[in-house]
């Protein structure tokens, strides 16, 4: 159900706005997707744009009444009409008969794509946008053999990252022990800093509930308290 006016090829996008089917397997009618999600622009690679221009130039692009939805189909007949589906499944088996690869249907070609781009580390988010499914977790569902995968690569990562950081702290013996400090490392320096600024009173003191003098401890004023009494 692709149209020519949906394709941008200087934009190298497409708009997918129709769905060709095929009602009883005999009369051909053209709808609106299934899914909401499926109604959208679609990124075209190098490889697809230039077989679409390949395409445009050896092929007429038949028109007519803008209201009729057969017209300007990228994909159909030499009269225009559009392409049974039966006969696009004929021609791609025969296709994959030459070329020696095992008989599929034209939806594996679609898990073809998810996973090409799983293995080659695209995010699971990109690959479930770029299949339309309307949810993450259906993406995950179906290809759950790639994410478990996916899942290793993670922890190998992390794993390596971490190596590499003792390959260069053991490079570095001369580095001082607060350099790696434990979880008290922090509380161990700003103890004195506050017995320095801040000297608390111990309950023996003489001065203790006595003023103090002119010099002060904390270096922020005491506040004062101009709440009255009731």
């Amino acid at each position: 159900g692709l149209h020519w006016a949906d394709v941008h090829l200087p934009e190298q996008v497409l708009y997918v706005r129709y769905a060709l089917s095929a009602v009883n397997n005999t009369r051909l009618v053209i709808t609106t997707p299934k899914t909401r999600a499926s109604k959208n622009w679609v990124a075209l690679s190098p490889r697809v744009i230039k077989a679409l221009e390949h395409h445009a130039a050896t092929t007429r692009i038949h028109t007519g009444d803008p209201s009729d939805l057969f017209t300007g189909l990228v994909f159909c007949r030499p009269d225009g009409q559009p392409l049974r589906p039966q006969t696009v499944l004929d021609r791609f088996r025969k296709r994959a008969k030459e070329a020696g690869v095992p008989r599929i249907t034209l939806h594996d070609l679609r898990h073809l794509a998810a996973t090409l781009t799983l293995t080659a580390g695209i995010p699971l988010t990109i690959v479930s946008k770029t299949l339309r499914h309307s949810t993450l977790s259906t993406t995950a569902n179906i290809y759950s053999h790639l994410t478990h995968q996916a899942a290793h690569d993670a922890v190998n990562a992390i794993d390596q990252t971490l190596t590499q950081i003792d390959a260069r702290s053991s490079r570095h013996p001369h580095w001082p022990p607060w350099l790696r400090p434990h979880r008290d490392h922090t509380n161990q320096h700003h103890n004195p800093l506050r017995a320095l600024y801040s000297p608390a009173l111990t309950p023996t003191s003489p001065s203790a509930s006595q003023p103090q003098g002119t010099h002060a401890t904390t270096t922020r004023p005491p506040h004062r308290n101009t709440r009255k009494k009731a």
